[in-house]
């Protein structure tokens, strides 16, 4: 919603992430408690590597739990690799984001939405589940294509309509 909109409109050249794992299930509060799921690391290096060409450097830096590290690790070389990802179990795809989330976010997106034009969309899907947001951002593209597509005709019809005399001119 944040990081994604605004990595892809800087454009960098190559994307250094410092991997410690202190949010993966198996970290207690005060030093995690988030209990992402090792997999989430997967699919967020595997959206990483969509920036700078696929240059991306992963650099282990922390996590206090050897078992969470590992797998949290493992999930991220595998997506490195390409290989398939294991799918995201459908109750995590329509769980939504805790209320305490989407209102710190939202002030996240007003401070940087006066930087970041790319921002502007995120604040639609703000509250919304995974799939949820992935409907609305595939039914966006729809509409951008289509409204494309009918561009494309109107100038199409509009050329042709200047290259054709109309029946009254072809008359006289």
């Amino acid at each position: 919603t944040v990081v994604m909109p605004i990595a892809n409109e800087f454009a960098p050249d190559v994307v250094l992430v410092s991997s410690g794992f202190d949010a993966v299930d198996g970290h207690a509060p005060p030093l995690g408690g988030y209990k992402l799921t090792a997999k989430c690391f997967g699919y967020l290096t595997r959206q990483l590597m969509a920036l700078a060409g696929g240059r991306l450097v992963l650099a282990l830096e922390g996590g206090h739990d050897l078992t969470a590290i590992c797998d949290a690790s493992e999930a991220c070389v595998s997506a490195l690799l390409g290989n398939e990802l294991d799918p995201i179990p459908d109750e995590v795809l329509q769980q939504r984001p805790n209320a305490n989330a989407v209102h710190s976010m939202e002030k996240v997106l007003e401070i940087q939405s006066k930087y970041w034009r790319s921002l502007l969309r995120s604040a639609s899907t703000l509250g919304c589940s995974l799939s949820e947001a992935l409907r609305c951002d595939a039914d966006e593209a729809e509409t951008v294509s289509a409204m494309a597509s009918l561009s494309v005709a109107n100038k199409h019809i509009g050329k042709r309509a200047e290259e054709e005399p109309m029946e009254e001119d072809a008359v006289m």
